[in-house]
């Protein structure tokens, strides 16, 4: 998927792999979400990452990609703890919309990304969200179980849209860091999920 590897990876997909949906968990520690997201600054900030990873894209000869805008916004649900956001880009000439959520958790973050083609990703997404809705984390790490010594992480929500610990590395000078900005917007960039996984009928 012209995407780099962060460690344990799971994989949820309807029969047909119509879309699919990569979910990791990222030890970050407790993300505290008192933070007010300002979309347009938030999406200025992705967008510079963006052009600067691309580098290292065209470095690994993968396609760049161009930030075209929100799909829609990040927004965050204070009861479930869940963030979520849909950026659209282009690569190659092509529409690429990733639906990302992040789930809070008290050591750290549940990562997900819903690949779909384009036109079908409000249908993958609403499906999605049907398939995690009982999603929980096991008692004493929940959220809400937060304790005082816990370990915090060093960002807010805003950095978890820009690409978590990679955003931190970037402000502190961390260039090599950038390209890791670009996964949850890059995921199967090229062709879709069709071309990834599409089946010829006999």
């Amino acid at each position: 998927m012209k995407n780099p590897s962060h460690g344990e990876e799971y994989l949820i997909a309807p029969e047909g792999m119509a879309w699919f949906a990569v979910l990791e968990f990222e030890d970050t520690g407790y993300v505290k979400d008192d933070e007010k997201i300002e979309p347009d600054a938030l999406l200025e900030s992705v967008r510079k990452g963006t052009e600067a990873g691309n580098a290292e894209r065209k470095a690994r000869g993968w396609a760049p990609l161009t930030i075209v805008g929100w799909r829609f916004p990040p927004r965050y649900d204070q009861q479930s703890k869940r963030l979520e956001w849909a950026i659209e880009a282009q690569s190659e000439g092509k529409s690429v919309v990733n639906y990302n959520t992040r789930i809070l958790g008290r050591h750290g973050v549940t990562a997900a990304a819903v690949v779909a083609d384009p036109q079908d990703l409000d249908q993958a997404v609403s499906a999605f969200k049907t398939v995690i809705q009982n999603f929980s984390y096991v008692d004493g790490e929940r959220y809400a179980e937060y304790k005082q010594g816990d370990k915090v992480a060093e960002y807010g929500l805003a950095a978890l849209v820009a690409g978590g610990a990679a955003a931190v590395a970037v402000k502190s000078g961390a260039a090599k860091w950038l390209w890791k900005l670009l996964v949850a917007v890059g995921i199967a960039a090229i062709g879709g999920v069709k071309a990834l996984f599409g089946r010829k009928k006999t």
